[in-house]
């Protein structure tokens, strides 16, 4: 994750995301302790964390972190309040996702990209023939993910992890992310001074959470630490590899392509619910925009709804979506390592004319849908799989085409 004067990585957002922490997301999802954090009796009282590191000591320990290792690790350990004040931050537009992928995908981005596949094409070849991932997704991961390394963050994790347990907020996670890592320096990965990365504690060139490292890390160049902070990659690259391996990246397969729809296409097909064979999908009508569809299974994404552009992603994309559960993230992945292949860009026109609803904007349409008889499940402000199929529901309903697509269109509908 990336985020301060960088942006905000893959690593992080999904989980933050996933710990109901924030509407953006971005690396690779955590894997993290169960651990039920020690409560400070004051977490606004900076002046009561040398206190709390006290009382810490005893559960990192009874989780089998070492004494020594603990005290060395936590000695230097200080309250941080800008890593309180950037979790609290909250957006209150989310960037549409073309304007998202006008960064993502930008052309200096694409030929910075193809520079590392040349840089370091002996070790990205083996690599993918390790792990059975496209080097160019992986290499797209690290464009998004810090710049090719160029913005790793350097915040100090340890002090970092530790602010934000005591802060509380969610200091059951990110207790579980500090014992983790507290065990990666144990291990003997990287010591204390040189674990930096980013303000919720994603670190290395593909920002991995302590939990993630710990499950999916890999010594790839065999010099027997897993080092994905330092300026060699390989490590982190490989890393970044058998996580996408791990979480069903098909050997092979690619993630899918921008498809063409037929005329009269029944959008209730769409979603990640409707699985279908590439060639169950050509039967109906549905084609390559630049091509025959990939082979394999998937499903049709429309992003956009009905006005946008729609694609057949597989296994391989659900893969990239597992690192950051953000649409726009996995598209931005996907899409990239296309034109880091040498693929064109998206062909569709995107609604640029589209407004952004705003997070209150977002939360007056799920109560609008819910008390109409379409539930959403809760009222959050994040149009996610159940308020989509509501809003599905309600276009049905309506008569209107069912693509779940969530517009000022759409809320000026459920007003009236």
């Amino acid at each position: 994750m990336i985020l301060t004067r960088f942006t905000m990585s893959i690593a992080v957002l999904a989980t933050l995301a996933a710990c109901g922490a924030a509407n953006r997301s971005p690396g690779a999802m955590a894997q993290t302790s169960t651990i039920t954090a020690i409560r400070p009796a004051n977490p606004s009282d900076p002046s009561g964390f040398g206190r709390w590191v006290q009382d810490f000591r005893a559960q990192a320990l009874a989780s089998g972190v070492s004494a020594a290792t603990y005290d060395r690790a936590m000695a230097n350990a200080r309250y941080n309040p800008e890593v309180v004040r950037l979790d609290s931050r909250q957006s209150e537009f989310t960037k549409p996702i073309w304007e998202y992928l006008d960064g993502a995908v930008s052309e200096s981005r694409v030929a910075q990209g193809r520079q590392m596949l040349a840089r370091h094409a002996g070790t990205l070849n083996a690599i993918e023939s390790r792990y059975g991932v496209d080097k160019e997704a992986v290499v797209a991961i690290w464009g998004m993910e810090s710049n090719f390394g160029a913005n790793r963050g350097n915040t100090q994790i340890i002090s970092a992890l530790a602010t934000l347990t005591y802060d509380g907020r969610r200091a059951d996670f990110f207790a579980g992310q500090l014992i983790d890592a507290l065990r990666i320096i144990q291990a003997g990965d990287v010591d204390t001074q040189h674990m930096v990365g980013s303000w919720a504690g994603a670190m290395g060139h593909t920002q991995f959470m302590p939990g993630s490292f710990l499950t999916y890390a890999v010594d790839f160049n065999g010099d027997g630490r897993r080092d994905i902070w330092s300026n060699d990659p390989t490590d982190a690259l490989a890393s970044t590899a058998a996580y996408l391996q791990r979480s069903g990246w098909g050997r092979g397969q690619g993630w899918g392509a921008e498809v063409i729809l037929p005329q009269g296409f029944d959008y209730a097909q769409a979603g990640k619910t409707i699985r279908k064979s590439s060639g169950a999908w050509a039967s109906m009508g549905v084609r390559g925009a630049s091509g025959s569809l990939p082979g394999g299974s998937g499903y049709i994404l429309v992003p956009a709804g009905a006005r946008g552009p729609a694609f057949f992603v597989t296994d391989s994309y659900d893969a990239i979506l597992t690192y950051n559960t953000s649409t726009s993230y996995a598209l931005g992945v996907a899409l990239l390592s296309d034109r880091l292949k040498g693929k064109p860009g998206v062909q569709r026109p995107w609604p640029r004319g589209d407004r952004p609803l705003s997070n209150a904007e977002k939360s007056e349409m799920q109560r609008l849908l819910t008390a109409k008889g379409f539930d959403t499940g809760k009222v959050d402000g994040k149009i996610g799989a159940e308020s989509i199929e509501a809003i599905k529901r309600y276009q049905r309903s309506r008569g209107l085409v069912p693509d779940g697509y969530a517009d000022t269109r759409l809320l000026a509908d459920l007003r009236g």
